[in-house]
C-alpha cells in the first residue's frame, strides 16, 4: 500500500549502489542490490564482515542472471573470503530465492525462523502447472475482476519452484530473543509480523544499525494481504501489533537497512506513520462500506490511486485483509453475493 510521503526521514544516500557494486554502509556492512522482473524492480541485500568469512543478509531470486550477479559480487567487493551463513529475514522469493543454492554451491549455512523456512521448502515442492481450485474459489469470492479471473484461469500459477532454488534439509533457526554476532555486532532478534509470518530484523547492541528486512520500509509500506492458503488469516492485526511493539525499541539514531529503497533514519516517526497509515486506511474502508462491497471494489479509498494489470493481484489481496479485518473485529458483517462473491458491510 502507499502512503504518505515520510516527511522527517533522513536518507544518508541519495543512490544506490550499481549493479555489481557495494556501498559500505556502516564499518564492515556493505548494502548491495540485485534486480526484480516486477514493479518493485529491485531487493537490497546485504553482507557482514564476520573476519574470515562473509554473512549475507537476503539473496534475491532464483535465476541465471542472479546467480552471475552474485558470482560478480564474489569477484568484486566480496573477493577474497567466502560466504559462510545466509540469513534470510522471511520466506517471500526476492529475499529466500537464492538461499539453497548459496547452501548447496557454496557451503553455507541458512538462518532464518522455523515458519520461513517450513513456508519456503512447502511452496518450493507444491508446483502447480495449473490453478489450484481452492485458488480460484478464493479469488471469485474476493470479486476479482471477471476479465483477469478469465485470464488466471487459463495461465499457469506463479510458483515458488520458478524463482527460487530448492531447500535441502537443515537450518538454524532464529526465535524472538535471540542474539547473533554478525560483522562484528552483536545482533538482538525481534520478530515481526503481518507482511510474512516470523519476519525476522535484527537490532545491533552496538550501533544504531537495524537490518529490517520488508517489515519496515521508508515511502511505501509493505504488502499486507490474504492468501488461499489461509483464507481467515489476520494479517491487519498482526502488523499493528508487530509494530506497536518494534515502536517500542526505535530510537533516532537507528540507521534501517531495509529490503527496498533506500537506508534511512527517523524510525520513531516511520513507525508512527506505518501504524497510522493501517488506521487511517481502515477508518476510509469502513466509511466506503456503507453500501455492501467485494475486495476488488475497495481499491479507491485503500489506496487512493489507480491499481493497474501489475500491482492488481496484491492489491486484491490486500483488500481482503483489510476488509476480513474489519469483519473479524466485529466492525462489519459479510454475505455472499450470487456470483460468489463475499461483500462487506459496516456494522450500524
Amino acid at each position: 500500500m502507499k502512503d504518505q510521503p515520510p516527511e522527517g526521514l533522513r536518507y544518508p544516500w541519495e543512490a544506490p549502489p550499481a549493479e555489481g557494486e557495494a556501498i559500505e554502509v556502516a564499518e564492515g556492512v556493505l548494502w548491495m542490490r540485485l534486480p526484480l522482473p516486477m514493479k518493485l524492480d529491485h531487493v537490497n541485500v546485504y553482507a557482514l564482515d564476520d573476519g574470515d568469512s562473509w554473512t549475507i543478509v537476503d539473496t534475491g531470486f532464483a535465476s541465471k542472471r542472479g546467480k552471475a550477479l552474485w558470482a560478480r559480487l564474489m569477484a568484486g567487493p566480496l573477493v577474497g573470503k567466502p560466504i559462510s551463513r545466509v540469513v534470510v529475514t522471511h520466506h517471500h522469493p526476492d529475499h529466500i530465492g537464492l538461499a539453497g543454492w548459496l547452501q548447496v554451491e557454496h557451503g553455507a549455512e541458512l538462518l532464518t525462523t522455523r515458519t520461513a523456512w517450513l513456508m519456503a521448502r512447502m511452496l518450493t515442492l507444491d508446483e502447480q502447472p495449473v490453478p489450484a481450485p481452492e485458488a480460484m474459489a478464493f479469488y471469485r469470492s474476493a470479486g476479482m475482476a471477471p476479465e483477469i479471473y478469465a485470464q488466471r484461469e487459463g495461465e499457469r500459477p506463479f510458483n515458488f519452484a520458478d524463482v527460487v532454488a530448492p531447500l535441502p534439509l537443515g537450518y538454524t533457526r532464529l526465535c524472538q530473543g535471540d542474539s547473533l554476532t554478525m560483522g562484528g555486532r552483536t545482533w538482538n532478534v525481534h520478530i515481526g509480523n503481518g507482511h510474512a509470518p516470523e519476519h525476522a530484523t535484527f537490532w545491533s547492541r552496538d550501533d544504531g544499525l537495524v537490518l529490517a528486512g520488508d517489515q519496515i520500509l521508508p515511502s511505501i509500506s509493505p504488502n499486507i494481504g490474504v492468501y488461499p492458503t489461509e483464507p481467515m488469516a489476520d494479517p491487519i492485526a498482526d502488523w499493528l501489533e508487530a509494530c506497536e511493539r518494534l515502536a517500542g525499541l526505535a530510537r533516532p539514531e537507528h540507521l534501517v537497512l531495509g529490503g527496498h529503497k533506500l537506508p534511512f533514519a527517523g524510525l520513531p516517526m516511520r513507525m508512527r506513520q506505518l501504524i497510522d497509515n493501517h488506521h487511517g486506511a481502515l477508518k476510509r474502508l469502513l466509511e466506503f462500506i456503507d453500501t455492501p462491497k467485494a475486495a476488488g471494489e475497495c481499491f479507491a479509498p485503500l489506496f487512493k490511486r489507480n491499481i493497474g494489470p501489475a500491482e492488481y493481484g496484491l492489491a486484491l489481496v490486500e483488500s481482503v485483509a483489510h476488509l476480513s479485518h474489519l469483519y473479524q473485529s466485529g466492525l462489519a458483517t459479510r454475505t455472499r453475493r450470487e456470483d460468489d462473491a463475499w461483500v462487506y458491510q459496516r456494522k450500524e
